[in-house]
């Protein structure tokens, strides 16, 4: 059965993924080494590492057409893009809307890898497959789906002492490497390619964060080498509860609903896909409900991504999102949530005899793939919450909103309805439970 097959048989594909039993993005990393909040507050002050080796997709294109398949399905621009050098790679369907994101780096001219959640390597590698592209595709799946070692380990190391903490493992000055592009060092005799990208704080800060990839069969001589030369700057190991929450305060919005489901365009893709695979069993969380999955699809403007679309040149979705510029869109928002509210959340998620509100797990609150909370203003919907949870750095709770840009105004008080309609829906990470609103103030720009 393939994901199309899935979507007839189960009739209505939003009701579908609102009750599939899939809860949060799966991080399979030790959950804690010290404290979550430690490691939170390590990324501030000196270092935390994490080894992400293990929770993202992970496909390689080789062949001397790399360049012009992401070319055709990235909004990006791409002069002047080539060996050691990266970026976000942004996809969207035919309609202009999101598909899916990932990191995309150019390990040589004609050797390029796609790393991050499924969705996007898996749309690129459909196009290498059934387009006219001299591309050769080799998968390195995600651990869940992987029963063999990984091609690649990936540590990032993130904070004010990665510099100091990379360059005494290396034991030599480190080369310089500009935001978003990579440096070739080696780490107890390993080569390794150094991104340098900060996952939390201010991005451009240089060496607040870099990213270590090199092959799998080094990974053990590069931690232990990395953990030696941290000791002496506070480097901590980071877990997979505080994982996550660097999302919340770098801004990225990391599982909006991709543009697949529907569509005649998008049939092939569907077609293409397993019913058994990420695509397939990735469920949607929160108080907004609608029973028409393209209300939940969001474009590269609600992200905060028009910023990076060129049209200078030909991609999937160009003429959609070209007639879409002048539009209204929404803007990208952080919303910090009221303490006092969210305290009293909390007690009646736990305590009493009901009716009980929705737990909030700790860090990251997230109960489904895909969270989409209402916010309000005055009574109005005007956009979603996602990627709520609580950071040391913030000092509190707080999200990502996805509003109407009239309604983007800093210091803006909102309300957040936190929970589901009717009791909760049916998937098992959902509780019985009522719905309550908190207040939140909007802010336009990062909390920290």
């Amino acid at each position: 059965m393939n994901l199309e097959d899935k979507i007839k048989q189960a009739g209505n594909v939003a009701r579908m993924l609102r009750n599939a039993p899939q809860g949060p993005y799966v991080f399979p990393m030790q959950s804690e080494y010290t404290n979550w909040r430690d490691e939170q507050r390590a990324w501030s002050e000196t270092a935390v590492m994490f080894d992400q080796s293990l929770h993202m997709t992970d496909i390689h294109f080789k062949g001397p057409d790399v360049l012009r398949l992401m070319s055709d399905i990235g909004v990006n621009g791409f002069k002047n893009f080539g060996r050691n050098k990266a970026k976000q790679l942004i996809a969207c369907n035919y309609d202009g809307y999101f598909l899916g994101d990932a990191i995309l780096f150019a390990f040589e001219e004609d050797h390029y890898s796609l790393v991050g959640r499924p969705v996007a390597p898996n749309w690129a590698a459909f196009q290498a497959e059934t387009g006219d592209y001299d591309v050769e595709v080799t998968r390195d799946e995600r651990s869940v789906a992987n029963d063999g070692r990984r091609l690649s380990f990936r540590f990032q190391l993130n904070g004010p002492a990665t510099h100091k903490i990379v360059e005494r493992a290396v034991g030599s000055p480190l080369p310089t490497i500009r935001f978003f592009a990579m440096g070739e060092i080696e780490i107890a005799g390993v080569p390794i390619r150094a991104l340098n990208h900060t996952m939390a704080g201010v991005p451009g800060l240089e060496f607040t964060g870099l990213e270590l990839v090199g092959p799998s069969d080094g990974a053990e001589r590069v931690r232990e080498a990395l953990i030696a030369a941290g000791e002496e700057f506070g480097l901590r190991l980071g877990g997979a509860r505080a994982y996550p929450s660097t999302a919340i305060e770098s801004g990225w919005i990391a599982a909006p609903v991709p543009a697949i489901y529907t569509g005649d365009a998008m049939r092939a893709f569907r077609e293409w896909l397993p019913g058994n695979g990420f695509e397939a069993n990735a469920s949607i969380a929160g108080s907004f409900v609608s029973d028409d999955i393209e209300d939940y699809y969001v474009t590269p403007w609600d992200l905060g991504y028009g910023r990076v679309i060129r049209f200078d040149h030909d991609f999937i979705g160009r003429a959609a999102l070209e007639k879409m510029v002048d539009q209204p869109h929404r803007q990208k928002v952080w919303l910090r949530w009221n303490d006092r509210d969210v305290a009293d959340l909390i007690a009646d998620s736990l305590f009493g005899s009901g009716p009980h509100t929705k737990y909030l797990e700790m860090p990251v609150s997230n109960y489904g793939t895909n969270s989409y909370d209402q916010v309000l203003a005055d009574g109005r919907l005007i956009g979603f919450s996602a990627s709520s949870g609580y950071t040391v750095n913030v000092g509190g709770w707080s999200s990502h909103g996805m509003v109407a840009e009239d309604d983007a105004v800093d210091g803006r008080e909102v309300t957040v309805l936190i929970g589901e309609e009717n009791g909760g829906s049916a998937k098992p990470t959902v509780e019985r439970h009522v719905q309550r609103a908190i207040r939140a103030t909007l802010r336009t720009s990062p909390l920290v």
